[in-house]
Parts: structure tokens; C-alpha cells; sequence
């Protein structure tokens, strides 16, 4: 018994410098803080009965490492014990630039699930889409695989392949999918263009330190167009800070409007965050595009403008990734990210779990576009063929034909194929044509 009191104050006292340390961080109840202790005693055992009756030597530090990793996967989806190799990752993941696939994970359901493929990066040009599920990496079955695991077998040197297997929804056969890592490069603003002749049009990549100064270049330059309607486009957007998902929706929102608010068990975890500073963007017809790929920062834009009534959320459901995380570096260079709140909208709903849930739902019709596409190539083509059968003056038929061409609003705009190919910014660009009718017969009467 000697000998097991003196194991148990040589391995627990790690565990008890912990909990030390985590009751200086929130003051809990009286009768909680005598839960924990008296459980104390039992982990005290079972690290005991290891240390003397496992079949191998084990170090305290790994079996105090496996235990932490163990207690924080078992609180929710995104809480995780980083070991020091770990919390550096994510230092450099922070930098804006890594090696990698470019994909946002998580675990839902108990399955690593893709939050979102970042735009640009191999993982969206392979193929890979928002909801899928990671079953293997290699010749490693995800089951039971934390985040921080999955995230080092997928990482590794730039110009390396590395192959993993998808189960999505709706579809029986799990499919193979074999990416080339490379630099990711993340760039708030993807796309910031005109549709169209009054359309500005602005695709979001994250939320960085970097976005704020980002979107009001873009904004200023589309104004110079003169531009009638904004469509800002969330989809497979992540997320990323708090702060800047706060100053993009100050952008489109009254100084001091609720943007959003986060609840906690303590109070100093409820805090308030309202819009800030000027704009010429309070009153311009807003569209808001999300998907099921649009997490965290970006529900909390979609999230105030809908609730402000302030804009139009278009698109399909979001992810629902709807929490606080708190990084809590420790003495030997491990550290804690730890859920300390939850988001809630201005009108106090729990984006948690549960998403924003468009205005107006269109579902992205890819199979069919592709099918459309194929028709309508093959409808061209046969019109090629028969006025070629009908005259044999066919230099002067090219002619026409360019004449047609060039006339044609359609072929000039550089932006039609990718509006062609995605019903859902089609479906954005129609009702803002929609809300530009209505105002102006509106002015009329």
C-alpha cells in the first residue's frame, strides 16, 4: 500500500497541478470542485495498476498525455489536448500558410467529417466536398482517430501524395481520392467582380486579420463601378476569427447593431459584439450565398444579416459549427483548446448543431448542369451541321455567326460560364433582379 501512495503522489501530481489550474480558471461550485477530487483516488488507480501491471513500461508522460487527449475528445467535437509538436502545427497553421490538402475538419457523428475544401487548394480541385466523410487516410481507418491525428497523417512535405477514402452522402460506393499536398495559401477575397452590368459580386474565402482591409478595398473598387446590388459569397468558407466576421458585418449593418454574442458558464464568457465604424454600404440590396461548407465566422455574418433583415440568405443549410474556442498553452509546451462558449444571433438563436437556414433554399444542381451543358453542346452542334447542309456560302455563314457573337451580352460577359455553372449564384443574381424591379417600380408609384 506504501508503494502505491507514493506511485500515486510521483504520477497523479500532474493531474493534480491540472486541476489545480483549471479551478484558478473558473470558479465552480463547491460540491463540483469535491466531484472531481474524489475521483481523483480512482485515476490514481487505474494509472497505478498501469504503471506496475502492464505488459510493457510505460512513461508517466505518456500515460498522462493519453489520459488528457482521452478527457478533452470526450467533451465535444473541437476541445483536444495538443501534445508540443501539435500546438506548434497549429502556430504555423495560423500564419495563413502550410502544407497541405486545404480541407477544414471535424468529427460530427463520431466520423471525421469534412467542414469545408478551402477554394483553390488541391483538396477542392480533387474534388472534395463539404460534408464528406474520411473513413481512411492511407491504410489507416479513421474510427476513433482524434483531429489532431488525422490532421498530421494528412499534413507532410509539399510535392507528396497522400490518398484517402470518402463515404458521401447519398452515394453507395466510397470513393478514392489521391491529392498532391502543396503550400496553402489562404486569401480572404477569392473573387470581387462585376455580373452582369450593375452586379457586384464578392466571394469570401475565411476570416483573417487580414479580411477587414481586404473587403474594403474590394468594396471601394465595385462602388467606383456604381453598382446597384452586392452578392457576397459565403459558401466553403470555414470561418476564422470572430473579430473579423464583426467588422465584415459592420460593413452592411448600423453602427452599434448586434452582430452576435456568445454564452458560457461564467459570466466573463458572455460577451456582446456590435457593429462598428462607417460605411456607404448600410442601404446598398444585399445577397448572402451559403452552404453546407459555410462554418463558424461565416454563420455568424449570415446569421446577423438575416436576423437584421438586412439582406437575403440564399443557398442550402450551413454547417452549424457554432462555438468558442480558447487556447490555454501549458508549462511544457503542450496546451488545451477548449470550448468556453456558444454563438448565439441577434434574435438569441444557437447556431451550434443547428445552422442558418437560408431564405430562400437552392439546392447546387451539378449533375444536372453537367447533363444541361452536354445537351446544349450537342443542340449547337447540330445547328452547325444543318446550316452547313443548307448553304454552301459557309465563309459568309462564319461571318454572320461572329456578327451574332458579338452582339450576343451573353458571350461578352467573361462571367457567364461560371454563372451558367452554379445554380445557386443563378438563383441570387435572378431575385436581385427581382429586388431592383420592385424598387423601381416602387419610386414610380
Amino acid at each position: 500500500m506504501n508503494r502505491i501512495k507514493k506511485n500515486i503522489q510521483a504520477i497523479a501530481l500532474p493531474f493534480i497541478v491540472l486541476l489545480t489550474f483549471a479551478s484558478s480558471l473558473t470558479a465552480s461550485p463547491q460540491h463540483d470542485k469535491d466531484d472531481i477530487y474524489n475521483q481523483i483516488e480512482l485515476l490514481s488507480d487505474v494509472i497505478t495498476a498501469i504503471e506496475h501491471d502492464y505488459v510493457e513500461s510505460v512513461t508517466p508522460k505518456n500515460i498522462i498525455y493519453g489520459a488528457l487527449k482521452g478527457m478533452l475528445s470526450s467533451l465535444d467535437p473541437y476541445s483536444q489536448f495538443m501534445d508540443p509538436d501539435m500546438f506548434k502545427e497549429l502556430q504555423v497553421e495560423t500564419e495563413g500558410h502550410f502544407g497541405g490538402l486545404g480541407i477544414e475538419i471535424t468529427i460530427r457523428d463520431n466520423l471525421l467529417t469534412i467542414i469545408s475544401p478551402l477554394d483553390g487548394t488541391p483538396a477542392e480541385k480533387a474534388g472534395l466536398k463539404a460534408q464528406d466523410r474520411i473513413v481512411k487516410i492511407e491504410d489507416k481507418i479513421t474510427r476513433d482517430m482524434t483531429l489532431s491525428e488525422a490532421v498530421k497523417l494528412m499534413r507532410g512535405p509539399v510535392g507528396t501524395k497522400v490518398t484517402i477514402t470518402i463515404m458521401r452522402e447519398k452515394e453507395e460506393e466510397l470513393k478514392e481520392y489521391t491529392i498532391t499536398r502543396d503550400i496553402i495559401n489562404i486569401k480572404s477575397i477569392r473573387k470581387s467582380e462585376i455580373l452582369g452590368k450593375d452586379i457586384g459580386y464578392i466571394k469570401l474565402t475565411d476570416f483573417s486579420e487580414t479580411t477587414k482591409s481586404d473587403m474594403a478595398n474590394a468594396l471601394q473598387n465595385l462602388e467606383k463601378t456604381g453598382i446597384e446590388g452586392l452578392i457576397l459569397d459565403l459558401r466553403n468558407n470555414p470561418g476564422g476569427l470572430l473579430t473579423s466576421s464583426v467588422e465584415i458585418a459592420s460593413e452592411f449593418l448600423p453602427t452599434g447593431e448586434l452582430v452576435v454574442y456568445t454564452k458560457g458558464r461564467e459570466k466573463s464568457q458572455n460577451t456582446e459584439y456590435r457593429a462598428t465604424g462607417k460605411t456607404n454600404f448600410k442601404d446598398i440590396p444585399l445577397i448572402v450565398l451559403i452552404n453546407s461548407g459555410s462554418a463558424s465566422a461565416s454563420e455568424i455574418v449570415a446569421g446577423a444579416i438575416q436576423d437584421h433583415k438586412r439582406g437575403i440568405i440564399v443557398g442550402t443549410k450551413s454547417f452549424g459549427k457554432g462555438s468558442v474556442q480558447t487556447v490555454i498553452p501549458l508549462k511544457d509546451g503542450s496546451a488545451l483548446r477548449l470550448t468556453t462558449a456558444v454563438y448565439y444571433t441577434p434574435s438569441g438563436r444557437t447556431i451550434n448543431e443547428k445552422g442558418i437556414i437560408p431564405d430562400v433554399v437552392v439546392e447546387f444542381e451539378e449533375k444536372q448542369l453537367i447533363q444541361k451543358a452536354k445537351n446544349e453542346k450537342k443542340e449547337q452542334e447540330d445547328i452547325f451541321d444543318k446550316l452547313k447542309e443548307e448553304t454552301e456560302n459557309t465563309e459568309t455563314q462564319d461571318k454572320t455567326h461572329e456578327e451574332m457573337l458579338q452582339k450576343d451580352p451573353n458571350i461578352e460577359d467573361q462571367n457567364q460560364q461560371m454563372i451558367e455553372n452554379d445554380s445557386q449564384l443563378r438563383a441570387a443574381i435572378n431575385i436581385m433582379h427581382g429586388i431592383k424591379i420592385y424598387k423601381s417600380i416602387k419610386k414610380i408609384n
